[in-house]
């Protein structure tokens, strides 16, 4: 294994998902799922996210939207509250994000969606705002 890879990969996954998740993870690994999370930091948060074809805000919205398209939700939760918590994504984008996909995914995911992201912002204290 490349350590330089997956100390990159590792310092891109803490960024992105914040601190306390990566250490739950890391806590959690064993014997048997070692190498998968290893992999994963190389290849998911080296190889991919610290490619320079796109900047964080868009794999940000992609891994959303991916998602919502699969019914993924503890993935779209983790994603919501961690785009939220590095100031990556504002509510507003999150929102437009959630309208595209309720045309795309189709009205059941979004309406879904909108649930599971009202709670991970309520999770974070986010104000609920009426209108727009």
């Amino acid at each position: 294994m490349s350590k330089s890879a997956y100390d990159r990969g590792m310092k891109t996954r803490r960024k992105v998902l914040g601190d306390e998740w990566v250490d739950r993870a890391e806590r959690g690994k064993t014997a048997f799922n070692a190498e998968f999370q290893e992999l994963l930091t190389r290849y998911a948060w080296d190889e991919v996210w610290n490619r320079k074809g796109l900047d964080r805000k868009t794999r940000r919205i992609l891994v959303i939207g991916t998602m919502v398209a699969l019914g993924r939700w503890e993935e779209f939760a983790l994603h919501v509250r961690a785009g939220l918590q590095s100031k990556d994504l504002s509510e507003d984008d999150l929102k437009e994000i959630l309208l595209q996909q309720a045309i795309y995914c189709g009205i059941p995911a979004a309406n879904h969606a909108f649930k599971e992201a009202r709670a991970a912002m309520a999770e974070l204290g986010a104000p609920r705002k009426k209108g727009k």
